[in-house]
């Protein structure tokens, strides 16, 4: 019977595959979000939050109807969730999923990305999320990956999840397991309604971290007469670091065409590969000795990012 039941499943999945466009993968969904379209978050109400640490080797499962967090924010409907993530392992890939129950509802996720200041730098609104059909070892859902390069010398991120009004109206069509299998075994689709999951505020999400490379939309501020200093959220404390003592800019004359050459590429190569520390680096060493145009270039090539 568990041969039988897992057969059907591979059937439903391989069938879905075949019945869905590729659109509807959340992997691939990668575009910079406007923060300026995401709820209005006073910091002092972020302080009163509850942010749990998410260890890149497990998954949080967090139940809003349990775990779930007070945020009297306008535009924010029902609980949130909040989530500090380390920020000095590398780029990171955020995999966020949202189940739909056995009463065909889920809740629709909505994401703002923090700096350890607090001041927001991403927002993938619920629209971003999409739905994925079950497979071997999954259910309906929806899911998105977000993909960040946290500015160095950041110890922390934060991640609130919440839903929306506008998303509580909203609801999502589910695909019929009939037409997936009949799809998946070569058989006529038959010419029935697909279920439709309604939107709730008090769902299951699922939250998992990896360090990874690749496109990413930069977290927290790249230049400035210095670091910034963390702050302490809720019950998580960002370590402050000592401030680093860097050789003092002395400015030159012009340097050779090569030589400047050189440091622009090694620049341009570093954040391709997604090394950002590595071109601050460049940049600083180029001006150091006198570059016009590194630090032209090195915005230039994150922004092409």
């Amino acid at each position: 019977m568990k041969m039988k039941k897992s057969l059907v499943a591979l059937c439903l999945s391989v069938g879905l595959a075949a019945y869905l466009p590729a659109a509807s993968f959340a992997d691939a969904n990668f575009v910079p979000q406007n923060t300026s379209a995401a709820p209005s978050i006073p910091v002092s109400a972020l302080h009163q939050l509850i942010w749990t640490p998410v260890d890149q080797s497990k998954t949080q499962t967090t139940k809003f109807a349990i775990a779930g967090q007070k945020l009297n924010v306008p535009g924010i409907s029902g609980p949130v969730a909040a989530y500090s993530v380390p920020a000095n392992i590398g780029e990171l890939k955020i995999m966020l999923t949202s189940e739909v129950d056995n009463k065909n509802r889920v809740f629709s996720p909505n994401v703002l990305i923090f700096d350890q200041n607090m001041t927001p730098y991403a927002f993938f609104p619920g629209t971003y999320f999409t739905y994925l059909v079950p497979g071997v070892m999954s259910s309906d859902r929806l899911q998105g990956v977000m993909r960040l390069t946290p500015a160095p010398g950041q110890q922390k991120i934060y991640v609130l999840v919440f839903t929306t009004p506008r998303d509580l109206q909203q609801n999502t069509k589910l695909i019929n397991p009939a037409k997936a299998y009949a799809k998946g075994t070569g058989n006529a689709v038959p010419d029935i309604p697909d279920p439709i999951a309604k939107h709730i505020s008090d769902g299951t999400i699922s939250l998992r971290v990896k360090s990874a490379s690749g496109a990413s939309i930069l977290v927290g501020s790249l230049f400035g007469s210095s670091r910034p200093v963390p702050v302490i959220i809720g019950n998580t404390a960002a370590s402050v670091s000592k401030a680093h003592n860097s050789a003092p800019f002395v400015q030159r004359g012009p340097i050779l065409d090569d030589t400047e050459n050189y440091f622009n590429d090694g620049i341009r190569l570093s954040v391709e590969k997604g090394d950002i520390d590595k071109a601050l680096k460049l940049m600083n060493e180029a001006e150091r000795i006198g570059s016009k145009s590194a630090r032209s270039v090195f915005i230039e090539s994150v922004k092409g990012k």
